[in-house]
């Protein structure tokens, strides 16, 4: 399986446990693409709900994915410092169509003094039992919300110093 290039423009679709479509980002610019993790960058780009409602990202911002983690990072660079948003879903997968992962509710809001919230706790519990998440599903998701707590502590991954900066950067450079 081919992975996407270095300077190519991707399309990145979120779904939901029950295969129906959740979002689509319009565009993310990959500056790395290997089978295990993927790093983009994005600004100012369209995103599309399930239910056709449209709206535009209001800042640039640097995504983490990774093949192995039930986890993945939109960190968002603003005048203020860096904010991150963490969803937690499923591995991505790619298929030359676009960058595509399965949404579970949880999500961690980073601020950039390394503080966060979990969000959607209630979202999660509701759609567990709606679309009857498989318990290995329920532990995955669980076991990536542990993993990723503890990057976001020991500034691992996309919260290590720098890893954002120099993301950012290599961006700028192909605009």
């Amino acid at each position: 399986m081919s992975f996407p290039a270095t300077g190519s423009r991707i399309q990145v679709q979120s779904y939901k446990h029950n295969g129906r479509l959740h979002r689509v980002w319009e565009e993310t610019l990959i500056l790395n693409g290997t089978s295990h993790e993927i790093i983009g960058g994005n600004d100012r780009i369209l995103v599309e709900e399930a239910d056709g409602r449209k709206w535009r990202t209001r800042e640039p911002a640097i995504c983490y994915f990774n093949a192995e983690k039930w986890f993945n990072v939109i960190a968002m660079i603003r005048a203020d410092g860096i904010y991150y948003y963490c969803n937690l879903g499923s591995p991505f997968a790619w298929d030359e169509e676009a960058l595509k992962y399965i949404d579970y509710d949880l999500d961690i809001k980073v601020f950039p003094d390394m503080t966060y919230k979990i969000l959607d706790e209630d979202e999660y519990a509701v759609h567990k039992r709606s679309m009857g998440y498989p318990v290995d599903v329920d532990l995955c998701v669980r076991a990536g919300m542990k993993e990723l707590q503890s990057w976001i502590c020991q500034g691992k991954g996309p919260f290590a110093p720098q890893f954002v900066e120099s993301w950012y950067e290599r961006f700028l450079s192909y605009r």
